[in-house]
C-alpha cells in the first residue's frame, strides 16, 4: 500500500477527528457556562442585544462604597 493508497483513508479519520473535537468543544461550552468564580459571562454577551437607554444593568451596582 502506497501513499497514494493511503491518503484518503488518513483524510476521512482527520475530518472525523475534527469534527468530533469541534462537537466535543462546543457540548463544554454549553455545559460549563460559569468559570471557575461562578460567574455567568453570557449575561453579558446580552449587552449588545439589549443596548437600549433604559435598559436595565446585568449587574446591579450599589452607591455605597465597598470598605
Amino acid at each position: 500500500m502506497n501513499i497514494a493508497e493511503l491518503s484518503p483513508y488518513a483524510y476521512f479519520a482527520l475530518t472525523v477527528f475534527l469534527v468530533v473535537g469541534l462537537y466535543g468543544y462546543i457540548f463544554h461550552l454549553y455545559t460549563k457556562r460559569k468559570d471557575a468564580e461562578g460567574k455567568d459571562y453570557e449575561e453579558y454577551s446580552n449587552m449588545a442585544l439589549h443596548d437600549d437607554i433604559g435598559a436595565t444593568p446585568v449587574k446591579p451596582v450599589s452607591r455605597d462604597k465597598e470598605k
